[in-house]
């Protein structure tokens, strides 16, 4: 079923795709409204962002932020439940890192949700030794 799938660096996507991507993935917050601001922006604003489209339908995305020279953060992984497993969420990584590559980024790290680090090191990512996420609390 995969062979039907294709991948692409998009510059604009479906509000209604995002949507359900994000639903999909359990980053969907209840204050969010249908229209949510960053969800408009999200695509045209990441310096890479990668669609898996199944009958011009996105049933995969991945992006990058980045200053496309040196250093790239990989984010926002998410395929549709009954698409997982076919091996798409890889192919939107390496097209990812094939893109960031061809710039110079020679630095692209993630942070992987708990229970997920075999998916990435698969990919290439090990684990940092001696440095800590840190996130800003407002």
């Amino acid at each position: 079923m995969s062979g039907d799938i294709n991948i692409e660096i998009i510059a604009s996507a479906s509000m209604a795709d995002l949507i359900d991507l994000y639903k999909s993935a359990g980053w969907w917050e209840p204050s969010y409204d249908l229209d949510s601001e960053f969800l408009r922006h999200i695509v045209k604003k990441s310096a890479l962002f990668v669609g898996a489209f199944s009958d011009k339908k996105m049933i995969g995305m991945g992006r990058a932020l980045s200053d496309m020279v040196s250093d790239a953060y990989i984010q926002d992984v998410a395929v549709l439940e009954k698409f997982k497993g076919q091996g798409i969420g890889k192919k939107i990584i390496r097209t990812l890192i094939e893109k960031l590559k061809e710039n110079g980024v020679d630095w692209i790290g993630l942070i992987a949700e708990p229970g997920t680090s075999s998916f990435y090191e698969d990919l290439g990512f090990e684990q940092m030794s001696n440095h800590v996420p840190l996130k800003y609390k407002d």
